[in-house]
């Protein structure tokens, strides 16, 4: 087999077999002519074809024999103008980095299907490539975007990780009807799993100082985390080290935050060791039996949330991804999604740093275009209020804001309860996180407060540029798309009426 640089063995037999699907239509011979014309069973035939099997050279002269064409050509990668754009996407990086078998789908069978398809299928595969990087697109980017939708096919529940949880309670007899201690998973780690944990042991890399810790593997792993971390970010660190060595997780990020993923398999190990840290110090028993108390009360209480965060010792953003896992499980409420903003303090700017969806994208949601996100959402007017307790000195603790909120022109609603806090780690930066309930009959029936009139019902939309009301006094940019809309109309109305 000739080897090319930029495709990898699996791409190879790829090429080949279309390539040789395509002569063999070509030439009008069915499958069982062609494999007795080169001495070769149907069955292993059409393993070539579908790009399993990559045939000796000997049986490679024989089909180029068979075929009229010559063995150079036969075994190079010059496709066919039909095919040349299959050959590009699977020299894509795009395409290479898609971990496709992660849903159970094979390469060959979506290479067959293109093959098989219109020139115009392989243009808009193109288009997608060429959309991606337009924007800028990163393979990190794909990666996390894969990793929501695997999050969503699951309902954002793993039961083996909650298993791995539980027999790692059991095991080391901690106590979950309480906050677990911090440094009882630090004496795990140092006594069972031989690390050494230094407190302070980014102080001398100004380069990394705004990491929250990195990990240096070996027979004693050295975990060096950054001084500046709350309790809480401390405890969710040594609590996902935990999971990672527990679940016995080597292919994984080295750093917290992450600085780059090299496979989407280090990005869902990384995604498993938070799930650990957030079912190991949010107990699954605990936090159905708050629910199912905190759900059934007419009235809502904002202080059941921060009770059961000062019980357990948690945050904000590990109770809100906590729920994402036990609703959708143990309640039925799936139609849900998760927000995470960071805005700098002074700042006017807000960016959607993290998010997930269950059971399709439900507003609001990112938006790539540097557009203005609506600043009636309560995930922004908490961070603004944030922002102003903060320069008054009044800040004393997380803010908790609940809104309903309707989209002008659908007829979608949601509640939502988002949570507002600086980031300890990094003075000058704040978070806001929010868990969004799509406001059906029967999330009506499951959460008896969806209705109390303390909650404020606001018409919100999803950027200002894309806004039709008339009567924001908080937009911060004109109704640019709108207007842009607005003047094709007017111009097909111009065109429609010289027709007429």
């Amino acid at each position: 087999m000739k080897h090319q640089s930029s495709l990898n063995e699996t791409n190879l037999r790829l090429i080949f077999g279309l390539k040789l699907k395509q002569l063999r239509l070509e030439k009008g011979l069915s499958s069982q002519a062609l494999a007795d014309a080169a001495e070769l069973s149907v069955s292993y035939l059409n393993e070539i074809e579908k790009g399993k099997k990559y045939p000796k050279a000997e049986k490679i002269a024989r089909l180029a024999s068979a075929l009229d064409v010559s063995y150079d050509w036969l075994v190079s990668v010059q496709m066919s103008k039909q095919l040349a754009p299959v050959a590009k996407l699977l020299q894509s990086k795009l395409i290479n980095e898609l971990p496709l078998e992660f849903f159970g789908i094979e390469k060959t069978q979506l290479f067959e299907l293109l093959s098989g398809a219109p020139v115009k299928l392989n243009a808009f595969i193109n288009t997608i490539i060429e959309i991606s990087r337009n924007y800028g697109m990163r393979v990190e980017d794909l990666y996390f975007a894969t990793l929501r939708s695997y999050q969503e096919m699951h309902d954002n529940y793993f039961e083996d990780i909650e298993q791995a949880v539980d027999a790692f309670i059991t095991q080391y007899q901690l106590d979950t009807s309480k906050a677990i201690s911090t440094e009882s998973l630090v004496q795990i780690l140092t006594q069972h799993y031989h690390y050494i944990i230094e407190e302070d042991g980014l102080s001398n890399q100004p380069e990394l100082q705004e990491l929250r810790s990195v990990l240096i593997p070996g027979k004693q792993p050295r975990l060096l985390l950054n001084k500046n971390l709350s309790k809480t970010q401390r405890a969710f660190i040594v609590g996902r080290e935990a999971g990672f060595c527990f679940m016995q997780i080597d292919n994984r990020s080295q750093t917290t935050s992450w600085v780059s993923f090299d496979s989407f398999d280090e990005v869902v190990n990384n995604f498993k060791g938070s799930y650990f840290s957030c079912a190991l110090f949010l107990n699954r028993k605990h936090v159905i039996d708050w629910l199912k108390d905190t759900l059934t009360e007419k009235n809502l209480n904002v202080n059941r949330f921060q009770d059961l965060m000062d019980r357990y010792a948690v945050s904000p953003e590990i109770l809100l991804h906590r729920l994402t896992n036990i609703l959708p499980r143990y309640f039925g409420i799936n139609e849900l999604f998760f927000l995470r903003f960071s805005t700098q303090q002074g700042s006017e700017v807000y960016e959607l740093t993290k998010e997930m969806h269950l059971s399709g994208l439900h507003n609001p949601h990112s938006n790539m275009l540097n557009e203005h996100y609506c600043r009636r959402w309560v995930s922004i007017s908490v961070l603004k209020e944030l922002n102003n307790a903060v320069r008054t000195e009044q800040y004393t603790q997380s803010l908790c804001r609940v809104q309903r909120s309707k989209y002008i022109g659908t007829d979608k609603e949601y509640l939502i309860i988002s949570f507002a806090k600086p980031i300890v780690f990094g003075a000058n930066k704040h978070n806001s996180v929010s868990i969004g309930l799509l406001l059906t009959d029967q999330l009506k029936k499951k959460v008896k407060f969806w209705n109390d009139p303390q909650i404020p019902i606001r018409m919100v939309s999803e950027t200002c540029e894309r806004c039709i009301a008339t009567d924001c006094q908080e937009r911060v940019e004109k109704p640019l798309y709108i207007a842009q809309q607005q003047k094709v109309e007017n111009l097909k109305l111009a065109l429609k009426a010289l027709n007429d």
